[in-house]
């Protein structure tokens, strides 16, 4: 009998700075090899939220190496869950996808006091994702 593949989940906010970020360094720390991890922005930045990294570190995780990338249709294609954190009609539809759209606040221009109930918010719903995928968090 073989395993199942591993799901992919793809998270998509326009500047691919913040929100996108977290989730996915979220996600990669709680999931493991049990799932695989994109982000990208419908117009990413050039670099990713100083504060958003400031208020990662906070929790272990070090995000300061990653770079905002752009947001692809293979990048949705070959994902089987896209989560949509604000980047409107930007994010292309396939027929088959999981969509899901997290409405957060977005951590643009804020500082680590305003970024920490966002990023506690976006680990909740991490968690939440890998219930729903059978997938137990890592401690």
């Amino acid at each position: 009998m073989s395993s199942p593949a591993v799901p992919s989940v793809l998270f998509v906010c326009v500047h691919n700075a913040g929100r996108s970020q977290m989730a996915a360094a979220f996600l990669t720390r709680l999931g493991g090899d049990d799932v695989q991890v994109r982000s990208a922005g419908s117009a990413p930045a050039d670099t990713v939220n100083p504060a958003v990294v400031e208020a990662m570190k906070e929790t272990g995780i070090d995000i300061s190496a990653e770079t905002p990338k752009v947001l692809t249709a293979d990048a949705v294609q070959s994902s089987d869950v896209v989560i949509t954190m604000g980047c409107g009609d930007a994010c292309p539809y396939f027929p088959g996808k999981r969509y899901l759209d997290w409405t957060l606040d977005d951590p643009a221009g804020q500082g680590v006091q305003a970024v920490r109930p966002i990023r506690d918010e976006i680990e909740r719903r991490v968690r939440g994702l890998l219930t729903e995928l059978g997938i137990e968090a890592t401690p």
